[in-house]
């Protein structure tokens, strides 16, 4: 899984929170960074290439949506990093350890 940079994480917030496709203008609109259209495209290109976005090209504009919600994205990382470590056990152990009550009744709950 890429990392994302500032924008790029801006962008895929947009279409997390906003469910539906945009199109670059729309991004570049509802940042509100003052950006170029084209910078948005070339994040928009760098995310498709990264398989975080799809572009819809039977439209004009194009628009683009997340290839997967923000919740499996996260799941992936997570999968990723676990999967580098020697001890997952630990790791694991540790990050349990570290979650608030509230968290860890969830956890109980999910582990039901």
């Amino acid at each position: 899984m890429a990392s994302l940079g500032d924008l790029e994480r801006s962008v895929m917030t947009l279409l997390w929170d906003g469910g539906a496709s945009l199109s670059a203008n729309e991004v570049r609109d509802q940042l509100d960074e003052g950006l170029a259209v084209t910078t948005v495209l070339t994040v928009l290109s760098r995310l498709e290439k990264k398989g975080m976005v799809r572009r819809e090209r039977s439209t004009r504009p194009h628009r683009y949506s997340a290839t997967a919600s923000r919740e499996e994205h996260t799941v992936e990382m997570l999968n990723e990093v676990l999967g580098t470590a020697l001890d997952r056990e630990a790791v694991l152990a540790r990050f349990i350890g570290g979650v608030s009550d509230s968290e860890a009744a969830a956890l109980r709950k999910i582990l039901r």
